[in-house]
Parts: structure tokens; C-alpha cells; sequence
């Protein structure tokens, strides 16, 4: 799994932050600190499942683009569609 993080340095120290989650951060006195400590933490609310991993389905266009890329009935509507187009921009 990839989470993205927030690494700040405030005061001489580093906070590290799991973006989306404001309250899951860590402070440290070192940049390698605070993510050896963020991805611990990360790790502990993995195993209690807190934080877990979904598949989100796409939604509309985009979850249909190419899936009647080889259909025939395609082609002819769109070649009907241009000879009606062709015809109508024709004087």
C-alpha cells in the first residue's frame, strides 16, 4: 500500500502527516524520525483496521472507454453520423 504524506519542519522539528487524515500525525526531532514514526503508526492502524484499502468502480464515461472498440455496430453509427454531418456542412 502508498500513502501519501506531509512532511513539515516547524520549530526544529518535523511533523509528518498522513494527508486526508489530519489527526493521524506525528512529531519528531528528525525528518527520518517522524516517517519511521508516521509509517509505524500507519502500519498499527492497518492491523486493527482502521485504515484499509477500497477499489472505487468508476462511474460514466470512463469506466466504458474501449469496451465496444471491436463491436461492429459501432462503426456503422458512427459512419451514418458522418455522412450526416458531411452532408449537411455540404452547400
Amino acid at each position: 500500500m502508498t500513502f501519501t504524506v506531509l512532511l513539515e519542519g516547524r520549530n526544529g522539528h518535523f511533523i509528518a502527516s498522513l494527508v486526508g487524515a489530519p489527526n493521524l500525525s506525528v512529531t519528531e526531532p528528525s525528518r527520518a524520525q517522524a516517517i519511521a514514526a508516521l509509517k509505524a503508526e500507519i502500519q498499527h492502524r492497518i492491523e486493527l483496521g482502521e485504515l484499509l484499502e477500497l477499489e472505487i468502480d468508476l462511474i460514466g464515461v470512463s469506466n466504458i472507454a474501449g469496451k465496444y472498440q471491436n463491436d461492429p455496430t459501432l462503426r456503422e453509427i458512427c459512419e451514418e453520423a458522418y455522412q450526416r454531418r458531411d452532408a449537411e456542412t455540404q452547400p
